[in-house]
């Protein structure tokens, strides 16, 4: 499957996916969501003309504090979109990581633990979703606090 609900309305995933037996395939958004977060951007992949796109390409390793900002204003928009009724979608390369930073944030502004959010994801994305240990940091550090330790380190 090439996407997974993590909470009603809030998705997560990837550009490809497990298809069929072996095989990877293109996991191509049309338009399923009211508002695709992408992360990593591939050409090919979607979403339609007239769905709401929003690309902030990082990288899935250390963060600068101008990347951290980023991720938490996409956290914000998918809130609010959620709060909106409208269908969110974040998605990185594999749906592991950097999606999982962005949904787990998000989580954690709607209430949850960081380890509430983590436990979640992993449940309902896959066990191997944020398994970059980095990025589990910075949630349970708080990624507010995290972008003004980045920032005072640069």
């Amino acid at each position: 499957m090439p996407w997974n609900e993590i909470v009603p309305g809030l998705w997560m995933g990837g550009h490809e996916f497990a298809g069929r037996p072996g095989r990877l395939e293109p996991a191509v958004v049309r338009d399923e969501f009211d508002l695709v977060q992408t992360l990593l951007r591939l050409p090919g992949h979607g979403p339609d003309p007239g769905v709401d796109h929003q690309v902030w390409p990082i990288p899935d390793g250390p963060l600068d504090g101008t990347q951290l900002a980023g991720v938490i204003r996409l956290a914000e928009a998918a809130c609010e979109a959620l709060e909106g009724g409208r269908r969110v979608l974040v998605r990185c390369y594999h749906g592991y990581n950097r999606s999982g930073l962005v949904v787990a944030h998000a989580l954690v502004r709607r209430g949850r633990t960081a380890e509430a959010a983590i436990r979640l994801i992993r449940a309902r994305r896959s066990p191997w979703a944020l398994h970059n240990q980095l990025f589990v940091e910075y949630l349970r550090t708080g990624l507010p606090t995290a972008r003004i330790l980045e920032e005072l380190a640069e």
